[in-house]
């Protein structure tokens, strides 16, 4: 069953982009992470036009983090204050990151840059992953235990200047760090199409020491706000959300979700870290092998803004 996607202007399988989100909400399960990572190149493969692709898993990461938010939000698991730091800072961040975007879009180059944006981003967050699992691994097998920074340790971040005081996760940090970090999330998840939920979280625990309770929570509420001001960016200066693109993938991720939830309770940490590496690495190679290897059709057509002398 064929389904034309409007924005994209292609049709596709209906079966297939559900398939995609679901396998994608599955890992995302599986993994805790958002997937966005994940979803927006596998639409690349698939033939989505790159920016259309980028701007229609915004409105999917905007779905899958809104349930998890809630969820939080009803336990108490979300420090309001230090996730308005990171929101502020990360709507700031996507206006950027869609202006960047637009720049890149009209100079012909966007493919190019989201395609080494993730080859780059992918490979390094990929290989330092499959590095931390394989030496857990390695000391679990030997009986030693990894050890590991704890919330609550102080490092060189907390002698930094303007400090803030954040009751509900017990912090008293300076704002340069969070504001960084927040905005960085949201220039990459503008441009690239990511939640940034899996570099938020170890950010926050390790730079930040946020403890546990609060930090998943905090990162969800981030996301979602960051994620519904950029799908709205787009809509508006770039027109590239594709609503039935979006909606198809939400079912998929939605129903993977939940098998992958409860397929990851049979596995120990450092093996889904393992793993995750692992597929992580595999998309940065099949973004290696398309900037290397001559495309099928090596030429386009596109419309040329402007008019000529």
């Amino acid at each position: 069953m064929q389904l034309y996607l409007p924005i994209a202007e292609i049709s596709l399988n209906i079966f297939m982009l559900i398939g995609l989100g679901g396998a994608v909400g599955f890992l995302s399960g599986l993994f805790g992470v958002g997937g966005g990572f994940l979803l927006t190149p596998m639409l690349i493969f698939s033939g989505i036009p790159a920016p259309v692709a980028v701007a229609s898993v915004t409105g999917q990461v905007v779905a899958a983090s809104t349930s998890g938010a809630l969820s939080y939000w009803r336990r108490g698991g979300i420090d309001l204050k230090l996730a308005s730091f990171l929101i502020v800072s990360g709507i700031s961040g996507a206006f950027v990151g869609v202006w960047t975007f637009g720049i890149l879009r009209a100079a012909g180059q966007l493919d190019l840059v989201i395609s080494l944006g993730y080859l780059i981003f992918l490979g390094s967050i990929g290989s330092l992953m499959l590095f931390e699992a394989v030496r857990s691994i390695i000391k679990h097998k030997a009986g030693k235990s990894v050890p590991h920074k704890l919330p609550g340790q102080h490092n060189w971040v907390h002698g930094l200047p303007l400090r803030v005081r954040f009751k509900r996760s017990n912090l008293y940090v300076s704002v340069l760090p969070v504001v960084l970090i927040g905005a960085s999330i949201g220039f990459l998840g503008s441009l690239l199409g990511i939640g940034g939920g899996f570099i938020l979280v170890p950010a926050l625990i390790y730079i930040l020491r946020v403890p546990g309770s609060v930090v998943i929570g905090t990162s969800l509420l981030q996301v979602l706000a960051i994620m519904a001001a950029t799908t709205i960016l787009h809509a508006v200066n770039s027109q590239t959300v594709d609503i039935m693109l979006a909606f198809s993938l939400m079912v998929g991720s939605v129903i993977g979700a939940q098998f992958g939830a409860s397929a990851g309770q049979h596995l120990r940490g450092e093996q889904l870290r393992a793993l995750l590496a692992i597929i992580v690495l595999a998309v940065a190679i099949r973004f290696a092998l398309s900037l290397l290897l001559t495309p099928a059709d090596p030429f386009s057509m596109t419309v040329l803004s402007g008019g000529a002398a």
